[in-house]
């Protein structure tokens, strides 16, 4: 059966996995946040740095949008940079002239939520679990006039395929694809940033999870130039800080280019472990949403409440997933981190789960 349409309230849009590292969390170890750990680099520091001699003179973004445009093929006009993929969002919903916006959920609920508060009324496409979350082009209503997806999807981590997006483009539609990981893909396999034959394609890229810079605000749109034309009119004057924009030049050069594309390489394997240990826990019915190809696996676990919650008082923080839509309370979202660490979450994750079958009355160890 297809996913089908649905407008509906409920789950917390604006709830994001770093409320789980706050305040007290800040002592936990972070498996909740997307950002990829022992980032930003020395060198990106140092780049970071060595800009701050110019905080005095307003921000120049010109050579920052044309290394970004050279770094996927493009004419600096079908470039803007943003203050994060967020801002991004917030100018898709603003300054597009939208009629029947429709999401595709599971995913990062902050596209939702920039149209929500923009006055427009969302339509929700809920991808299945029992499909695997993946996207049937033919489930997203003909009259929409703007589709929002990502890929890979945040918090399903699921890799769709680039021709099964590009079906989703009509004439008189804007299509969305949020490739925030991209990067964390090796090969950037099925990504469409850069392509110029899909009409309506906007792509949005973050340089905030692969470097570490969700603190510095960096990312950036590729459009047809009269759409990025229409976003920038709504942007206020110099939406991009200096640092960032040293950031964003830096993040696209050939030697920073080759660092991600090993670090997506290692993550894929540091990913292979994580899966592979969680695979232990099949008895206590635990099931990991595969293939897992992000910086993050989804996993669905009896009881994942009361385990996030002895998982925090074990030292580790995960993800709550019931504030996505399509997603329940029994849904966990778990960043991929090295090996040492996912040992140590494991041994941690065995104990939280023996708790929470004690309080349920189940049985006394696995």
């Amino acid at each position: 059966m297809a996913p089908t349409p649905m407008r509906t309230e409920g789950p917390d849009l604006r709830h994001h996995g770093d409320a789980e590292v706050r305040d007290d969390g800040a002592v936990l170890v972070d498996l909740a946040v997307n950002v990829r750990a022992d980032t930003p680099p020395a060198w990106l520091r140092e780049r970071i740095a060595g800009s701050l001699g110019g905080l005095a003179a307003y921000p120049d973004g010109r050579a920052a949008r044309a290394a970004v445009a050279a770094r996927h093929g493009l004419p600096v006009e079908r470039v803007l940079l943003t203050a994060g993929a967020a801002e991004a969002f917030v100018l898709l919903a603003r300054a597009l002239k939208v009629r029947q916006p429709v999401v595709v959920h599971p995913q990062f609920t902050e596209p939702e939520a920039a149209l929500r508060d923009a006055g427009h009324t969302v339509d929700r496409v809920l991808l299945r679990e029992a499909d695997g979350f993946r996207l049937d082009p033919a489930a997203v209503p003909e009259d929409a006039d703007l589709v929002v997806i990502g890929n890979p999807t945040n918090p399903t981590s699921v890799l769709h395929p680039a021709a099964s997006i590009a079906e989703l483009a009509r004439p008189g539609r804007t299509l969305v694809v949020d490739e925030a990981f991209m990067d964390a893909v090796p090969g950037e396999r099925e990504a469409l940033a850069g392509r110029t034959d899909i009409p309506g394609l906007v792509v949005l890229r973050s340089l905030t999870k692969t470097w570490g810079l969700a603190g510095l605000r960096i990312g950036y749109v590729l459009a047809d130039p009269e759409t990025i034309t229409e976003l920038e009119r709504a942007q206020p004057l110099w939406p991009v800080s200096t640092p960032a924009l040293a950031a964003a030049e830096a993040c696209v050069s050939p030697q920073a280019l080759a660092e991600a594309a090993h670090a997506a390489h290692r993550i894929a394997a540091d990913r292979a472990h994580l899966v592979a240990g969680l695979a232990e826990f099949a008895s206590d019915g635990l099931r990991v949403a595969e293939p897992a190809e992000g910086p993050f696996v989804l996993v669905r676990l009896p009881g994942a409440a009361a385990v996030r919650r002895h998982l925090r008082d074990l030292g580790f923080a995960v993800r709550r997933g019931d504030t996505f839509p399509g997603l329940g309370e029994e849904w966990l979202r778990l960043a991929v981190r090295d090996r040492a660490t996912v040992n140590s979450f494991l041994q941690a994750l065995d104990r939280a789960v023996t708790l929470a079958h004690h309080a349920r009355g189940g049985p006394a160890a696995r």
